[in-house]
């Protein structure tokens, strides 16, 4: 099936959540099949109607544990995505794909994991340099000289971003400002009623220079799940259908898992740009049509780089852009991670941000942005990436 007929062949219908906490006290097999046992009912389904599951290559759930724990009698397909947060999106695309091609007639894609009280992702992980291939060999070079954390892979790229451009400290900062503003309302949200200033930004401690602890998302316990079914079933039933407009995932040249240093230029993502391209010839849509984005923001110096490989603004423009006040509320030029983001609400590989833009189109998120009818997500940046664009049916 090529890109174009796979626009607006599949829908979301259904979308679910466990608590986002520091320590779950559940399993992760737990917090999955509790994530789409709700999104199931959030869609009006039930077990017996799922066949097929998809997930991230890095979840420890089997689709067979989870489908045995949530009772899903049999399945058609399955599916697992590599390069964790950039998996996001990808999910979404292969169960569409299996949806729009007669395959399956309900795809649940799902994460669940305990990163803050289990394996923590952000700590040093001796075993990524010992891998058996070219980034194994790379990262045995700068592991033993400190390169050895996501926070400190993404230092590199912002600094040479900022010597370039003339970012600053706080415009990454602006931000964390606005997702936390948003999180802040947010009942669901890791940081609810903990809204923070520019100036709490630049005097929280440094992580890896120049990443701020308030550039940083927070790791949580949690697990998020998305039904998709045909255009034709979500109409039948309980929520509002959202379209899958466009969907695309790849990778760039010279690519490696956020330590891409050996491109000619280092200020960019051009994963996110190839993405970017694929989604808005797909869709048929530009920038101009966008209502709300939800950008994976794990570090903020990346959130910048995709707005400019998507479009939104040229290349180092986007510290103009972030500065501009209220463009990034509600109500504002582009609204931005209206959930408070992976910074904010809490970092589930981005599939929390996919849910959030379900509940724009459907009028029911706690930062409404009035008449939301399209809406663009992004996945894990600095590693192979995917994105969707979603839309309100009429």
């Amino acid at each position: 099936m090529s890109e174009r007929t796979l626009s607006h062949r599949a829908a979301i219908a259904g979308i679910g959540a466990t608590e986002f906490s520091k320590d779950s006290g559940r399993s992760e097999l737990r917090l999955a099949a509790e994530a789409v046992q709700a999104a199931l009912a959030d869609a009006g389904l039930t077990a017996s109607d799922v066949d097929g599951l998809v997930t991230f290559t890095m979840d420890t759930n089997a689709e067979i544990a989870v489908a045995r724990a949530v009772g899903i009698p049999e399945l058609k397909y399955f599916s697992r995505i590599h390069y964790g947060g950039g998996a996001a999106c990808s999910t979404v695309q292969q169960a569409a794909m299996a949806v729009a091609t007669g395959v399956c007639d309900v795809v649940v894609a799902y994460r669940a994991f305990n990163e803050r009280s289990g394996l923590r992702f952000g700590q040093v992980n001796s075993a990524v340099a010992n891998q058996e291939n070219s980034s194994g060999t790379d990262n045995a070079f700068s592991y033993p000289h400190g390169l050895s954390t996501p926070a400190a892979f993404v230092a590199m790229a912002a600094q040479r971003y900022m010597h370039e451009f003339g970012a600053t400290s706080e415009d990454f900062g602006r931000i964390a400002v606005v997702d936390r503003k948003h999180a802040a309302v947010n009942p669901q949200a890791f940081f609810y009623g903990k809204p923070i200033t520019l100036a709490d930004h630049q005097a929280s401690r440094f992580i890896a220079e120049p990443l701020h602890l308030l550039d940083c998302c927070q790791e949580s316990d949690g697990g998020v799940a998305i039904v998709v079914v045909s255009p034709e079933r979500a109409r039948r039933l309980k929520q509002r259908p959202v379209s899958i407009a466009a969907a695309a995932s790849g990778s760039g040249r010279d690519q490696f898992i956020m330590t891409s240093y050996y491109r000619d230029d280092l200020t960019g993502l051009e994963e996110m740009g190839l993405v970017g391209r694929q989604l808005w010839q797909q869709a048929g849509l530009s920038t101009d049509d966008v209502d709300v984005a939800i950008l994976y923001d794990h570090f903020t110096p990346f959130t910048l780089m995709q707005l400019e490989e998507l479009g939104f603004c040229g290349r180092g423009e986007a510290k103009d852009f972030v500065s501009e006040p209220g463009s990034l509320e509600v109500g504002g030029r582009l609204p931005l991670n209206t959930h408070g983001g992976q910074l904010g609400e809490a970092y589930i590989h981005g599939m929390n941000g996919i849910a959030e833009a379900v509940r724009q189109l459907r009028g029911d998120s706690v930062n409404q942005v009035d008449g939301a009818s399209v809406a663009l997500v992004t996945a894990g940046t600095g590693v192979p990436t995917s994105g969707l664009i979603l839309t309100a049916e009429t």
